[in-house]
């Protein structure tokens, strides 16, 4: 069963449109006991990362998470605010503890191009910087669709698997064990959205 993590910050529904339309069964829950029984974890969000974390914890999610990612190495996948919640910390309106999964920080963009406005929203090209299984069946530089202010930064380089560019070169997909994140949100790709949801519903 796929577990779309509800903690109050996301678009839950398309995430779980996109599952259903990719033939998994799956259900949208803060249950702990779900969230221990899931085959597949998606944390998705849309917002401001200590509201994310907050709310997280107000509903007693953290240590089920923690358990079902960490002790039982369940797949997840972050999802715009939901991978940058994968991280050791974030900068966003203060100083705001994450859940630690990815050696990476979350700090503002910063564009010395006019032209570039921030937030950065809409079609860019991923750059795929190794092999990944997410990546099957989508060719490298094809577009995917991003909504965001605030980008990852990793600690080290292999940690981020994908990038894009906009001024310069972001984070756009990070992998470290069975933890997965995306910048871009898979669910309003298109094709190659879904193609790399696929792949990580198919992950044993």
């Amino acid at each position: 069963m796929v577990v779309v993590v509800d903690y109050g910050l996301g678009n839950l529904r398309s995430v779980l449109g996109a599952v259903d339309k990719l033939g998994f069964t799956g259900r949208i829950s803060d249950d702990q006991g779900d969230i221990k029984s899931a085959t597949h974890l998606i944390l998705p969000g849309v917002g401001a990362f200590g509201d994310g974390m907050a709310n997280l914890e107000t509903r007693g999610l953290t240590g089920a998470l923690h358990e079902a990612v960490i002790e039982r190495r369940t797949p997840v996948l972050g999802i715009c605010l939901g991978a940058q919640l994968l991280t050791r910390d974030s900068d966003e309106f203060g100083s705001h503890r994450g859940l630690g999964w990815i050696p990476a920080s979350v700090r503002r963009i910063v564009t010395s191009d006019p032209s570039l406005r921030v937030p950065h929203v809409g079609w860019n090209a991923l750059q795929q910087r190794r092999p990944l299984s997410l990546f099957a069946g989508v060719p490298d530089g094809a577009l995917f669709y991003f909504v965001h202010s605030y980008h990852i930064v990793c600690d080290a380089p292999e940690t981020a698997a994908g990038e894009c560019h906009y001024g310069s070169a972001m984070t756009a997909v990070i992998h470290h064990d069975n933890v997965y994140g995306t910048q871009f949100h898979p669910e309003k790709s298109q094709l190659h959205g879904l193609t790399v949801l696929k792949n990580f519903l198919t992950l044993a």
